[in-house]
């Protein structure tokens, strides 16, 4: 489908269920078995849904709450709301009570929709009193809502194709919340189109029979803007992770074509890899000339990523030692940066000039600049959002006169147009030597241990830097001592290649992971620095002062 700047998504949806209403949309995984809807069941179920919420009698452009994982509900709940003329506010399916009530409230929604769901007993106490909610089926459905199959058998569906404007309001995108309350990221269908269009050569929008798999969550913009206007550009198929121990059972049966994920992800994959085979086992064998075609197959082929023609990753800091170790492998791995604020992406690393440490060039309608003082990553373009809702201060300390975004990352560009990311404004700290520390920087140095999960650096006030350890499950299996001396052979390989007031003093290892249920992680699953920083305050200076270079909590 040939398709401009301003061509929305619910008019990629309406191409497909024309022109291929019998192919496949959305395959919904129950155990081995698949539940399949084509382009044009799709299309029923969501006209029926949207003629119910136009009986409701809402205000024009209402706010519309959608709170559920990843799944076929969930992309047939998102068109109806379009077509509906309402505008979608999803929400992180992991929300406590509390957080949902904020949400809830701040974003003013009219209904919720509620599907595949954890802990919405949990939940359910920080919906508003008399608010109306819509159960999806077969998700444990509350018996106090509204239930999706009524809506389906007595709702006559729309009978139109209604298209919104490209300068209508779309969606609300609540950030998750690493520095604060969440803010609602307006993005118009506009911005999602033109997101799509400038990014569109580096996407691989012509390959035959594309899959992908929908398992980041939809409320969040790496998942919302990048996969889903995807989906609708190509007519993909759209296979579900049913749970996350059968992720990697649902990827292989997925066999996508283009995968997108967070660092994390990735070293998952190779921690997979080497729980299996030692690195030094796999050195030799991609050695060989016979057998490392055969290895590189078998590796790929067992992930389920052999039909992949775009590699992507995003939304944290890749190291450059993770895309090395890939690149060994024959995958090219893109790296694309962008945030909620200016709809995902406005930089991706083009396939053939990767250069590790850049996050790629500007992509097409897109301006970057480099602000003098600070560092500070501002860009300009037709993706980059109005604000944030309901929060006219915020929305001005983000966005000046001129229409530059902020975006509180810090970077440079160099000669050649290619962005590198250094750090946070707002992470930035001063050591007792008076130098200023960029924690995200050293972290990089540690994420392909695999002996570590998760890591955040801290020392504020301290003279050196002091690093707060998660042990992987790898190293879990180990004794203390051979865990011990790993890390200390870590830090004595990284601590020569920073500079001498960034090296990191000693390893603290932590008793218990950093969750979203312990507030140590958002609900995208970024460390909330600031709470981990909080939390354990009063115990740095008391680990930096004990003897050794790894201590445990």
């Amino acid at each position: 489908m040939n398709f401009t700047a301003e061509t929305t998504l619910l008019e990629h949806f309406y191409h497909w269920e024309r022109t291929t209403p019998h192919k496949v949309f959305l395959k919904q995984p129950f155990g081995d078995q698949w539940k399949d809807y084509t382009w044009m069941e799709t299309g029923e179920q969501a006209r029926r849904l949207a003629a119910y919420l136009l009986s409701l009698d809402l205000p024009p452009h209402s706010h519309i709450g959608l709170v559920s994982k990843n799944c076929a509900e969930w992309f047939i709940a998102d068109l109806a709301i379009m077509m509906s003329g309402h505008v979608s506010v999803p929400f992180f399916p992991t929300l406590t009570g509390d957080q949902l009530n904020f949400v809830m409230r701040h974003s003013g929604c009219q209904v919720l929709l509620v599907g595949k769901l954890d802990d919405w007993a949990g939940m359910k106490s920080g919906v508003p009193q008399g608010l109306k909610c819509i159960s999806f089926p077969t998700y444990n459905p509350d018996p106090g809502h509204v239930q999706w199959q009524e809506i389906m058998d007595s709702q006559p569906p729309l009978s139109t194709s209604p298209l919104p404007k490209p300068s209508d309001l779309m969606t609300v995108i609540y950030t998750s919340g690493t520095t604060g309350n969440p803010k609602g990221v307006m993005i118009t269908f506009s911005n999602m189109s033109n997101m799509l269009y400038n990014s569109r050569e580096y996407l691989c929008l012509d390959v035959e029979d594309p899959r992908l798999i929908s398992y980041l969550p939809l409320c969040h913009i790496a998942e919302r803007g990048v996969l889903v206007n995807v989906v609708y550009a190509l007519g993909a198929t759209v296979f579900f992770a049913e749970r996350l121990d059968t992720f990697a059972k649902n990827l292989v049966a997925t066999r996508p074509t283009h995968f997108g994920g967070v660092p994390r992800i990735y070293m998952k994959f190779q921690q997979g890899i080497l729980s299996k085979m030692p690195q030094s086992r796999l050195d030799f064998l991609l050695k060989i000339p016979v057998i490392n075609n055969v290895i590189r197959r078998k590796i790929i082929s067992t992930l389920g990523l052999d039909a992949v023609q775009v590699f992507l990753v995003a939304a944290a800091p890749m190291p450059v030692s993770l895309l090395k170790w890939y690149k060994k492998l024959g995958i090219v791995i893109q790296e694309a940066y962008g945030m909620s604020e200016n709809t995902a992406i406005v930089t991706v690393t083009p396939r053939n000039d990767v250069r590790p440490g850049k996050v790629g060039k500007a992509t097409p309608g897109v301006q970057i600049k480099i602000l003098p003082e600070t560092g500070e990553i501002c860009t300009k373009s037709a993706a980059n959002t109005s604000g944030y809702y309901n929060e006219p201060e915020m929305t001005a300390a983000t966005i000046d006169a001129d229409g530059w975004l902020h975006s509180g990352d810090v970077g440079e560009l160099d000669a050649d147009g290619f962005l590198q990311i250094t750090g946070r404004v707002k992470e930035m700290y001063k050591t007792s030597k008076g130098e200023y520390v960029a924690p995200a920087q050293i972290e990089m140095g540690f994420a392909t241990d695999v002996f570590i999960e998760q890591i955040c650096v801290v020392g504020e006030g301290l003279p050196q830097p002091v690093g707060l350890v998660v042990l992987s499950e790898l190293a879990a299996k180990e004794s203390q001592e051979a865990i011990k001396a790993h890390l200390t052979q870590t830090l004595d390989t990284l601590n020569p290649k920073l500079k001498p007031y960034e090296r990191v003093q000693k390893l603290v290892v932590m008793k218990s992971p950093w969750t979203v249920e312990n507030n140590l992680m958002t609900p995208s699953l970024k460390i909330k620095r600031n709470q981990v920083e909080k939390a354990f305050a009063k115990q740095v200076h008391g680990w930096f002062e004990l003897a050794g270079k790894v201590v445990w909590e």
